[in-house]
């Protein structure tokens, strides 16, 4: 606006000193003698002349602001994958890279060793206590009861769990408890903070940064996975080492197994291990009824196991 300033200034006082008509002064002398106003012509053409420069300038001084904005758009939308150049490529990009991961449980082939247990406890510093991941002994007698026991981390073999006369089993099995990542996860829905959410993979973390500690997802979890840390003082659970799957690493839980009773591996890769099992052996899910759609699927378990 000052440049404006400037040009009206100089027009307003920059006719000179001369006495002749020319000069727009008529037979008064000099501008700053003038005492009769400018003919009505001269006035309406020095105004016109001054409002033009004016917006002239005052375009001048927007335009770069204006020119910015559209380069900052554009390098945002770049940044995103998502010019107008290249919007559909960049989203078919976008979703070649999508990845969703799978857990899969074969009861038919644990042996409540307790491997995984301490595994888990290693390598997410799990607190005494506490668990991520835990095994549970279902025996289905024949007479309809079913009994549960909690396998303890040194594993069944040697443990203190009674013995059953078999003769009086109509089966049993061991069943692995973790994080289902649920894809409506109860969980999240309740966080107050935001502080719990999804991972780009479908894993349902949460944010240290941001948890209160407020203890709302451990209430709301139908599956009772998630604690808070007495160490931390914000709410823990499984995550399916998200920190080993970012490095393209197994599960500690999986990697330990000595009998490959827990599989993990990418669900959108139907040549994956666990997709084409999922594809040949029957699964179901935990408290399919609530309506959460787990992705941690098992084999061989029956709707006692919730």
């Amino acid at each position: 606006m000052n440049f404006g300033l400037n040009i009206l200034n100089n027009s307003a006082g920059g006719c000179g000193s001369g006495n002749s008509a020319s000069d727009g002064c008529g037979d008064h002398g000099a501008c700053g003698g003038c005492r009769e106003a400018p003919p009505e012509r001269s006035r309406r053409d020095f105004l016109k002349r001054a409002t033009t420069i004016a917006f002239g300038s005052f375009s001048l001084t927007l335009l770069p602001v204006s020119s910015g904005g559209a380069a900052e758009q554009q390098a945002s939308a770049l940044a995103c994958g998502a010019s107008s150049a290249t919007g559909v490529s960049g989203a078919a990009a976008v979703k070649e890279k999508e990845v969703l991961y799978g857990f899969l449980v074969d009861t038919e082939k644990c042996v409540g060793a307790g491997k995984c247990l301490t595994a888990c406890r290693v390598e997410n510093n799990v607190p005494e206590g506490y668990s991520r991941t835990w095994v549970e002994r279902f025996v289905h007698f024949k007479d309809g009861r079913v009994q549960v026991d909690l396998v303890p981390e040194t594993g069944y073999a040697g443990s203190d769990i009674p013995a059953i006369n078999p003769d009086l089993v109509e089966r049993a099995y061991f069943a692995p408890k973790l994080c289902n990542q649920c894809v409506d996860a109860p969980c999240n829905q309740v966080c107050p903070v935001h502080a719990a959410f999804t991972s780009p993979e479908g894993i349902e973390l949460v944010d240290p940064d941001r948890c209160i500690g407020c203890a709302y997802c451990v209430q709301a979890c139908p599956y009772g996975v998630r604690f808070i840390n007495p160490d931390t003082g914000i709410a823990d659970k499984c995550t399916w080492c998200y920190h080993r799957i970012q490095r393209d690493e197994q599960p500690a839980c999986v990697e330990a197994c000595p009998v490959g009773a827990r599989v993990f591996g990418r669900l959108d890769d139907p040549e994956s291990e666990i997709s084409k099992r999922i594809a040949k052996i029957p699964t179901s899910v935990l408290k399919e009824h609530l309506g959460t759609h787990p992705k941690l699927r098992y084999i061989g378990i029956t709707g006692e196991v919730n």
